[in-house]
């Protein structure tokens, strides 16, 4: 797993992660993985910790076309979905922080942290995270699961969106559920929580029980939403996503009642 630990500037050379420049992944070898022990790194590698105890960087080249990351995370272990998640956060984050938001100049990268600093005026930015909720409403047995007009066709999805300056988790759980589908809920549990760098989210799933079932959809960012019994759903999210590891959480549950 990713021991989040900077190797010294002295270190030059290890396990290496290659994203083009869309954050698709490139297979290191003919057996499917993903690190390629390389020594030096290119001069534009970011470090990111040690995997297995070995130094590990990113980098990334331009004008490559790889596998995209989603097809990575369908297929490789958590630890290995973590190192991808850091990896595309802190290559994007670089990327578009390379100029002071606040006087222009442009920006240093430090080496013992993830860190841009500007020392025209001693700004300091980190990687963005946008925290998240994602919430499976139920009602009973059902579920209640929605449509984005982003989704690929026939797909339905538990709520989620972001959480507003200054509001606490558990309140963006009851004021997204409302504003999307017009459903007010009563005990809300926390599930746990993933790292969705697409591009920088940190989503925390809940459980959320329905007061009543009556639907009323706001029609922009949710086109349908319905209940649906555990025996009779729909195209559903991902396995690896945090949407469907709360639908089958709670079909477990209920199939043993």
């Amino acid at each position: 797993m990713l021991r989040r630990e900077m190797p010294p500037a002295t270190v030059s050379g290890g396990w290496l992660l290659r994203l083009d420049s869309a954050g698709g992944v490139a297979p290191a070898d003919d057996d499917g993985a993903m690190l390629s022990r390389v020594d030096p790194w290119p001069e534009s590698a970011m470090r990111l910790g040690y995997w297995s105890e070995v130094p590990v960087a990113v980098s990334v080249e331009e004008g490559q076309e790889w596998p995209p990351a989603r097809e990575w995370l369908a297929q490789v272990s958590s630890a290995e979905s973590e190192l991808i998640a850091t990896a595309l956060q802190v290559t994007r984050w670089a990327r578009d922080h390379r100029f002071c938001g606040r006087c222009g100049h442009a920006m240093r990268r430090l080496g013992h942290e993830f860190a841009m600093h500007c020392d025209h005026c001693g700004l300091r930015s980190y990687p963005r995270i946008s925290p998240c909720i994602i919430t499976l409403v139920t009602h009973g047995k059902d579920m209640l699961l929605a449509r984005s007009p982003r989704f690929p066709p026939q797909r339905y999805s538990t709520l989620a969106g972001f959480i507003e300056p200054g509001e606490a988790v558990e309140a963006a759980v009851r004021r997204e559920v409302m504003e999307e589908v017009g459903v007010d809920v009563g005990r809300v549990s926390f599930f746990k929580s993933q790292s969705w760098p697409f591009p920088h989210s940190l989503m925390m799933g809940f459980f959320a029980e329905a007061a009543s079932r009556r639907i009323r959809i706001d029609g922009e960012e949710i086109v349908d939403a319905a209940w649906f019994s555990p025996d009779n759903l729909p195209q559903l999210p991902p396995v690896y996503s945090i949407s469907r590891q709360l639908i089958e959480t709670h079909r477990g549950a209920v199939a043993v009642r």
